[in-house]
């Protein structure tokens, strides 16, 4: 019965659809891997220590400078997991073009060994015609 819904489901697919689009997504997922891995990992613009050093101390402005030193290692862990997700995604694409181009020969090669079987059968019936005409 599960065989019958995947097989139902397979059909559905606008195969040739997929097939013409795998390169076309495996490029975009390299392309996007290329431009965050270029970028690289963002720097603060502020030295906030020595800015601070300079400056008359006071609670707020501590309270602040902390929060963007937080901010700013919060942002650098964020274009970390940004350009790791980024390689995971082509990795993903390029497993899916190598994929569907297995399939697609798959599929050339099952509809070489049905047309092989369709002759055979009417050879077969041939051949029975034949040997029945013949007796």
């Amino acid at each position: 019965m599960a065989a019958a819904g995947w097989l139902k489901m397979l059909k559905a697919v606008p195969w040739s659809e997929v097939i013409a689009a795998a390169p076309q997504l495996a490029g975009s997922a390299r392309r996007l891997w290329e431009t965050a891995a270029r970028r690289g990992a963002p720097q603060p613009g502020i030295d906030l220590g020595e800015a601070m050093a300079h400056a008359p101390i006071d609670e707020d402005i501590a309270i602040l400078a902390a929060r963007i030193e937080q901010q700013d290692a919060t942002i650098v862990q964020l274009h970390g997991q940004v350009r790791d997700a980024t390689k995971v995604i082509t990795e993903l694409a390029d497993q899916n073009a190598q994929l569907v181009a297995r399939m697609q020969s798959a599929r050339e090669r099952l509809t070489t060994i049905g047309l092989v079987a369709a002759g055979s059968a009417l050879l077969s019936v041939i051949s029975l015609a034949i040997v029945l005409t013949r007796t």
